[in-house]
């Protein structure tokens, strides 16, 4: 059967990415599969930049059609922070909890309306002689405090449009369809399904 690589070894990530990925006729695997590549840094200006970083080092590492997502958070209040830094917001070695607490700290005391934020995930697909790109945005507001005990990073204090509960407490099925990166990877589908139709 034809593979797939996910340039990840977040369990979390590689859980819900095979979850959205069910209906895709490849045999899914992750970098937690191939141990000897090394851990990707992502030194990047832009999501875009890191996305296509991983996607490129794990085709080149490992010869298998590599899939790589990154993701930030943006809070309109806080410039857009912490963006293309969500994951390392706290420290470069941050925990979610930690990165969860610094952004409810700088948000403090704000209102509601400043409270808007979006969730944004570019992913990239490298294969042989193919780069694609897409993108998804979930828009929606930071909790008072977090909320729920499913999902990762930023699930528990970000509130989808048209919710009221956190990432965190909403089922996988319903988060997989509305968030920025079940978006971004139903956007992709279509090149995935092509290359992978036509093998």
């Amino acid at each position: 059967m034809k593979r797939l690589l996910l340039a990840t070894r977040n369990p979390g990530k590689v859980q819900e990415l095979t979850e959205i990925l069910r209906d895709l006729p490849v045999e899914i695997r992750s970098l937690l599969d191939y141990p000897a590549v090394p851990d990707l840094i992502e030194d990047g200006t832009t999501l875009e930049d890191n996305a296509l970083k991983k996607a490129r080092v794990a085709f080149e590492q490992t010869q298998v059609p590599s899939l790589a997502d990154d993701s930030g958070l943006e809070v309109f209040h806080l410039n857009m922070e912490p963006g293309v830094r969500s994951a390392r917001y706290a420290g470069e070695k941050a925990t979610y909890d930690e990165n969860n607490r610094k952004l409810l700290d700088a948000l403090g005391d704000t209102t509601p309306e400043q409270r808007h934020a979006q969730f944004r995930c570019v992913v990239a697909f490298v294969a042989q002689g193919i780069e694609k790109f897409a993108e998804g945005v979930c828009p929606g507001l930071i909790a008072d405090s977090p909320h729920g005990d499913g999902g990762f990073g930023y699930d528990p204090v970000f509130i989808p449009e048209g919710f009221e509960e956190t990432f965190a407490e909403l089922r996988p099925e319903i988060k997989n369809r509305i968030s920025h990166r079940g978006i971004a990877m139903q956007a992709m589908m279509e090149s995935l399904s092509k290359y992978f139709t036509n093998k």
